[in-house]
């Protein structure tokens, strides 16, 4: 499913073996992956310190290799809309955001379909997004 510029190998190593349906969690500096993610995913930490990586950087990147079908992102309780949903817009294109509120959202990422959590040092909140793999179109 790889198709791009993304050097990250163990990122590479799931993207290569993730199948259509398989789900990414890129997770802000604030989500309770431990607790929240599916315990049988790969977990990538690049939090290397308070706005490093953000998560849109991640983003950019793996939708450099591999292509995105669906994406779920967390809403606040009051159904506020964060503005960095304009940006993951305008990364995904025509790509509708779907929303969940913080609880479903965390039953969507505990799913076995996530097979990967990427730790990132995005101090915006609710800054979370679950990608769903689609299939590479034919060249």
């Amino acid at each position: 499913m790889i198709k791009g510029k993304l050097i990250h190998p163990e990122i590479l190593g799931v993207l290569g073996t993730a199948g259509h349906g398989a789900t990414i969690l890129i997770a802000d500096g604030n989500y309770p992956f431990a607790t929240h993610g599916n315990p049988q995913a790969k977990r990538v930490y690049l939090n290397l310190m308070p706005g490093m990586l953000k998560v849109t950087e991640v983003l950019e990147a793996i939708i450099s290799d591999t292509t995105v079908e669906a994406a779920h992102v967390m809403v606040p309780a009051d159904d506020s809309e964060p503005a960095i949903f304009a940006e993951f817009r305008q990364q995904l294109g025509d790509l509708e955001l779907s929303k969940l509120g913080r609880f479903d959202f965390y039953v969507a990422a505990r799913q076995d379909t996530c097979c990967l959590v990427v730790a990132t040092g995005e101090q915006r909140i609710y800054a979370n997004i679950l990608l769903t793999i689609g299939v590479i179109p034919p060249a």
